[in-house]
C-alpha cells in the first residue's frame, strides 16, 4: 500500500482538476490555485532556510575525504578537506553542479558467503543528475511563457536543448531525460529489496507528482493540440497579477497546471527542500580549519567560576570546626 496509496492520491488529484474544469470552475484552477500555491511555497521555503540558519553549530563538522591542511611538506587535498572559503566554495561548487559526492559513493551488498562486497552506484548518480538538471532547464525555459520578448539566453538553452531535430514540434532532449530519469529512480526503489524496504509514501508521492506532470506536459507539447496563445497570455497575466482566463485552453493544460501547483504546496513540507537545504548543510559548507583556529561555541552561557579559594573563604571557620584541612588558617 506504501507504493500503491501515493498513486491513488495523484489519480483522485488528476480527476479533481478534470471534473473541476468541467464544471466550470476554471478560475479556481487557473487562477486561485497557483496564487496559493506561490504563496505558500515562498512563505515555506523562506521559514524553513531561516529556521535552518538560526539552528547553532558550535563546532566544525566538516564531512572530508582527503588531507587536511597540516604541515607544509604534507600536500593537502584542498577540495575534499578545504581549509578557507575558497576551497569551499569550489567543494560546493562540485557538490551542487555535478553531485560530487554521490558519484563517490558505493554499493554494499551482502554476497555468497555472507561476505560484504562493496561496489559503483553510478547509475544512481547518473539517474540522479539527469533529473535534476532536466528539471532545472524545464523551469527555466517555461519562463518564455512569461517573458516578451524572449531573451536570449532562453533562446539559446531552447536551441541546445533541441540539438537533434526530429520534426515539428522541436524534440527537446530534457523531455525525454526527466521522463527516463524518475522512472529509473522509481523503480530503483521497487525492485531493490533494500530500497524498498526502507522507502515510505512520502518517497513515492513525490515521483509520482513529478511524472505526471512530465507526462502531462509531453502530451501537450507532442500529441494533443493545445492553444499556446492562450496559455501565454495566462500566464503573463498571472505573472503580472492581472489574471484572465482566455478561452480555449483544454482541460489537460489546467490539470498540468494543477499538478504544479500540488508540487509547490508539498514542496516546503517534504524531503524536496534538500534543494535549500543543501546551502546549510554544516558537514559541508563549513573549512576544516580546527587545527588552526580554536572555535568557542558563541550559544554557551557565561558561567561564574566560584574557585577553590573562594571556596574556603567563604566556608573557612565551618571547615576548621568539622576538621577538615584548609589552605589558609
Amino acid at each position: 500500500m506504501k507504493i500503491i496509496s501515493p498513486l491513488i492520491i495523484v489519480l483522485l488529484l488528476i480527476a479533481l482538476a478534470y471534473f473541476g474544469v468541467a464544471a466550470g470552475l476554471t478560475a479556481l484552477f487557473g487562477v486561485v490555485i497557483p496564487y496559493i500555491a506561490i504563496v505558500i511555497f515562498l512563505l515555506g521555503f523562506v521559514y524553513r532556510v531561516i529556521n535552518w540558519a538560526k539552528s547553532p553549530v558550535p563546532f566544525r563538522i566538516p564531512t572530508t575525504c582527503g588531507q587536511e591542511k597540516s604541515l607544509d611538506w604534507i600536500k593537502q587535498n584542498k577540495v575534499d578537506n578545504p581549509s578557507n572559503t575558497l576551497g569551499v566554495l569550489i567543494r560546493m561548487a562540485f557538490e551542487i553542479l555535478l553531485f560530487r559526492s554521490l558519484f563517490r559513493n558505493t554499493k554494499a551488498e551482502v554476497s555468497s558467503g555472507a561476505k560484504v562486497s562493496y561496489g559503483s552506484s553510478k547509475w544512481l548518480w547518473l539517474g540522479g543528475i539527469v533529473f535534476h538538471w532536466s528539471f532545472l532547464i524545464i523551469l527555466v525555459r517555461h519562463s518564455r511563457f512569461f517573458l516578451e520578448p524572449i531573451p536570449g539566453l532562453i533562446s539559446l538553452l531552447e536551441k541546445g536543448d533541441s540539438i537533434f531535430q526530429f520534426g515539428v514540434p522541436l524534440f527537446y532532449l530534457t523531455d525525454a531525460g526527466i521522463l527516463a530519469a524518475v522512472t529509473y529512480l522509481f523503480f530503483r526503489r521497487v525492485v531493490a529489496p533494500q530500497i524498498k524496504y526502507i522507502s515510505q509514501p512520502a518517497d513515492y508521492f513525490p515521483l509520482y507528482l513529478i511524472l505526471s506532470i512530465a507526462i502531462t506536459g509531453v502530451l501537450m507539447r507532442y500529441f494533443i493540440r493545445v492553444d499556446v496563445v492562450s496559455i501565454k497570455a495566462l500566464a503573463r497575466g498571472l505573472a503580472t497579477f492581472q489574471p484572465n482566463i482566455p478561452d480555449g485552453i483544454g482541460v489537460l493544460f489546467y490539470i498540468h497546471l494543477f499538478l504544479v501547483s500540488v508540487l509547490a504546496l508539498y514542496f516546503p513540507f517534504s524531503k524536496l527542500m534538500h534543494l535549500g537545504g543543501v546551502f546549510l548543510s554544516p558537514t559541508r559548507n563549513l573549512a576544516n580549519n580546527n587545527r588552526a583556529v580554536r572555535h568557542i561555541n558563541p550559544w554557551n552561557p557565561d558561567i561564574k567560576f566560584h574557585t577553590y579559594a573562594e571556596y574556603e573563604d567563604e566556608f573557612r571557620e565551618n571547615m576548621k570546626k568539622v576538621g577538615l584541612p584548609v589552605d589558609k588558617e
